[in-house]
């Protein structure tokens, strides 16, 4: 019900905004504007779609050949311990967790393309044990929720970003963005996992965050040491690698247990193929929604206005030129990212704003496509409190990231 209200509200904003510019400033291409950003964003859905297809057909053979091998199994039992407590209604040998563990790792390495996949077919999994068709379950808005936080251990796109605008030291932003993105998936897990009333300071769940914050405070000791170039380098390398073994170990498992690989991975090819096609209206609905809320100028009423009061309380207002970045990040990962390329353009990647657009950038992760795209992928409508934990999540990482902003570079 979330998506349908947000999707009516968009869409009414965006036309009394037009409304309003065209009867008190004679603005009379506005309405022009938005028919041709419905257009434009309906035609970007397909093409996301479109491109989503091909490594979709990919990963979810490979999944295939995982599953019939065993070693969906296998992975089920080493992270059953942790992952049976914050996902209770799933059985611990269930592969459903082995698949949610994938996509988690591949979401933590920035590998995208291979996070997507695993996901879907972990929401494909979580269906059958769902016992209405049409309501997001438990797991699945837990898994929704940390995925929309975007826990992330080498933001390397947006350094890569920061290196093509000329930063100084592109990498001066991975401290703030991994800590920023550790405070929204631990604001999602707690918070959800208080609405759930799972009990997540037992020994094991606690073991494995501290051990998470652990890791993580490792590496960016580590990559804190290292020029842009070796970062560079040895991610690359480490995600690189990583992907490429896990494929050859479900493949020799599957030899092993004697397994028709080709077969098994055309069988989920296929299945990879179906659910491209059917997420195509669901995230073509919300692009739309979103395109047209921005192209009627709402998103820079929203900004000035939150200007405007922050100015009344005499705070700085340096940080209110990267909010735009911030209000397109749960709403566009392509307009969040060309928001962040404008702000350099504008500003300079050194300058403060510059810095602080790329530390939103790699805050968190786009609420409402992974909604659109996950939920639509198994034809869930009754989202019930998914979006609102999640853009909680969203809240407190780009708060977060504002506060590290002014810390590290103000």
């Amino acid at each position: 019900m979330a998506l349908n209200y947000i999707f009516i509200a968009f869409v009414l904003i965006a036309f009394v905004v037009a409304l309003v510019q065209m009867i008190f400033f004679g603005n009379t291409a506005i309405f022009n504007e938005i028919l041709q950003s419905i257009f434009g964003s309906a035609k970007s859905g397909f093409e996301i779609s479109l491109g989503l297809t091909g490594i979709l057909t990919f990963w979810m053979g490979i999944l295939k050949v995982a599953e019939h091998g065993g070693a969906m199994n296998a992975l089920s039992r080493m992270v059953a311990p942790f992952f049976t407590k914050i996902y209770p209604d799933i059985p611990k040998d269930h592969p459903a967790l082995s698949s949610i563990f994938l996509n988690m790792s591949a979401n933590m390495l920035g590998l995208d393309n291979a996070a997507t996949p695993m996901g879907l077919q972990a929401m494909q999994q979580m269906q059958e044990l769902n016992p209405k068709k049409d309501t997001a379950s438990n797991p699945m808005i837990m898994f929704l929720v940390l995925n929309t936080a975007g826990l992330v251990l080498v933001p390397m796109t947006v350094m890569m970003y920061r290196a093509q605008f000329g930063a100084a030291n592109p990498a001066d932003v991975f401290l703030p963005i991994v800590i920023a993105t550790l405070c929204a998936w631990m604001t999602g897990l707690i918070l959800v996992a208080a609405i759930q009333k799972i009990n997540i300071f037992n020994r094991i769940v606690m073991g494995v965050l501290l051990s998470l914050i652990a890791l993580i405070g490792g590496l960016v000791y580590f990559f804190s040491k290292l020029s842009q170039e070796q970062i560079a380098e040895y991610s690359s390398f480490a995600a690189a690698f990583i992907i490429l073994s896990i494929i050859v170990v479900f493949i020799v498992m599957a030899v092993r247990k004697k397994i028709n690989v080709y077969n098994s991975f055309i069988e989920g090819a296929k299945e990879g193929f179906k659910v491209a096609v059917g997420i195509i209206p669901y995230l073509v609905s919300i692009l739309v929604a979103i395109g047209m809320f921005r192209a009627s100028g709402a998103m820079d009423l929203l900004v000035d206005g939150i200007r405007y009061l922050v100015l009344l309380t005499g705070a700085n207002t340096d940080f209110v030129e990267a909010l735009p970045t911030a209000f397109m990040k749960p709403l566009s990962g392509s307009g969040a990212r060309g928001m962040m390329v404008e702000t350099m353009k504008e500003f300079g990647a050194d300058s403060f704003v510059g810095r602080l657009s790329s530390v939103i950038q790699g805050s968190t992760d786009t609420t409402f496509y992974i909604l659109a795209v996950y939920f639509g992928s198994v034809k869930i409508t009754n989202t019930r409190y998914a979006v609102l934990a999640g853009l909680a999540a969203d809240l407190v990482g780009i708060t977060a990231a504002i506060l590290l902003g002014y810390l590290f570079f103000h």
